[in-house]
């Protein structure tokens, strides 16, 4: 297998720089929905179905937009008090930008919306019981990695941060606004890591000395440690998943697979585990096969 850079920071997976070898492309977001459920998978980006926000993914969008900007201040300035002063104005901007977001809370129901806020500030004081920011200078915020491997698969995803050491040893940090999770979902964000590592070690040539989840609710740390022999089955693994992925494709089969995630599903009514049918399958060429589902593979804190 082979890989090479793409596309760095902000720019669009589809611009000039993405090799004509290229066919599809796959974020860790929607790799981790196939594994999880391949009818979701075709839901959110086959049939591109609309998702109506809910508190706790606001919640995770608002705090990682907070957390981005903290490290926009001087250093000495990144207090849990300075924070807390972002929270409101930040809330503000997201509305602006994703007018859906207003709809979270009744005009009648001010103590709601302000309850949303102080929540999101009782998160980010979870953020300063595991981290001083102080003391930190991140190489890159909210960056969009890409890599091209298998010759023809884009994978890409936009890391929360990652951090450089003087002598070059990468971290990359993931904030989580959830609870620390049991085995199974840790390694649903592990997937996530691994997922933005490869990408590291391929464009880069260096493989992260740490995966970094911050869960700030717990105010807990999980850090790992990967290997290139560990990278190279991971790589291995990302292919034939979207082997399958195209193979389900074809045949027009994305079976649901029920699990006590379907809890949190906003596709139930159009699912055959809850006596719903999904819609006809879209024609083919409907979509653009280096778009996902989203604009960004995943909204930050929407995997929460």
């Amino acid at each position: 297998m082979t890989a090479e850079p793409v596309i760095d920071r902000h720019d669009s997976p589809t611009t000039a720089g993405t090799p004509s070898t290229v066919r599809a492309s796959l974020s860790p977001s929607r790799a981790a929905d196939f594994k999880t459920c391949p009818l979701l998978y075709r839901f959110r980006s086959i049939d591109r179905l609309p998702e109506r926000p809910t508190v706790e993914q606001a919640r995770g969008t608002l705090v990682h937009a907070v957390l981005e900007r903290l490290f926009d201040l001087p250093a000495a300035a990144r207090t849990p008090q300075s924070a807390g002063d972002l929270v409101a104005p930040q809330w503000d901007r997201l509305v602006t930008e994703q007018p859906e977001l207003a709809t979270l809370f009744a005009a009648d129901d001010p103590a709601g919306a302000a309850e949303f806020l102080r929540s999101a500030a009782a998160l980010l004081q979870g953020y300063f019981a595991v981290e001083d920011p102080r003391r930190l200078e991140p190489a890159e915020r909210e960056a969009l990695i890409s890599a091209v491997v298998d010759e023809e698969l884009l994978i890409r995803g936009y890391l929360d941060r990652l951090d450089v050491a003087p002598d070059g040893a990468l971290r990359v940090v993931d904030y989580k606004t959830g609870g620390a999770p049991r085995e199974a979902f840790e390694a649903r964000a592990l997937f996530q890591l691994k997922f933005y590592a490869l990408v590291l070690w391929r464009t880069r040539g260096v493989v992260p000395r740490v995966l970094r989840l911050l869960y700030l609710k717990d105010a807990e740390v999980c850090d790992y440690t990967p290997d290139a022999e560990e990278l190279l089955r991971f790589e291995r693994t990302v292919v034939a998943l979207w082997q399958a992925i195209e193979q389900a494709t074809a045949r027009q089969d994305f079976r649901p697979r029920p699990s006590r995630l379907c809890d949190w599903c906003s596709h139930q009514a159009l699912c055959p585990s809850f006596g719903g049918t999904p819609p006809p399958f879209p024609a083919a060429g409907a979509g653009d096969p280096l778009t996902d589902a989203r604009s960004r593979p995943v909204a930050p804190g929407a995997d929460e």
